[in-house]
């Protein structure tokens, strides 16, 4: 059995990332019905010298949709991120990366298969295959922060479970 780019990147950012959003949403609802006040969760963090919700969000966009324009370029740097995002901004985010991965197609990621990525980060600049690209780099990367809003929200008491985060587990038919 042979497994395609497309199968490594785009089918898994498409089953995780609008689980992202599933989780996302089932937060939204769960914490205004208590009253919270849903910016403030936006800036919520594991601990003071990590990275807010509002970066977790915001790189799994550029980790999946983002690692997609990269094999398309060939180029991949570390994200821009907007300032003063706020909680709403962030469901839109996830809505939008989820509707640009569903407009590609499998044979469109496939073609990019074997092309030369460049990772440029300061000083640093890191040559990849797309294949290396997407499995030693963007997944590990996409991983991170998907889990990252998962325990986000965990902490916060949001009843969510392994199958919230998985979303929809790809099973043969």
């Amino acid at each position: 059995m042979s497994i395609s780019l497309s199968d490594a990147s785009l089918k898994t950012y498409k089953q995780l990332l609008p689980a992202s959003l599933a989780i996302i949403k089932k937060a939204e609802k769960h914490f205004a019905d208590e009253g919270a006040n849903l910016n403030d969760l936006a800036e919520m963090r594991m601990i003071e010298d990590m990275a807010p919700l509002t970066f977790q969000v915001f790189s799994i966009t550029h980790h999946s949709i983002g690692a997609i324009g990269a094999l398309k370029t060939g180029e991949f740097a570390p994200p821009k991120m907007p300032e003063n995002l706020n909680f709403n901004d962030l469901v839109t985010m996830l809505e939008d990366a989820e509707r640009k991965l569903n407009n590609l197609s499998d044979e469109e990621i496939d073609s990019l298969s074997g092309k030369e990525i460049m990772f440029r980060m300061g000083q640093i600049e890191w040559t990849f295959t797309a294949e290396d690209f997407i499995l030693s780099f963007s997944l590990p990367n996409f991983y991170f922060h998907v889990t990252t809003l998962y325990d986000l929200f965990r902490i916060k008491g949001l009843e969510i479970g392994k199958l919230d985060f998985a979303g929809a587990i790809r099973i043969k038919n």
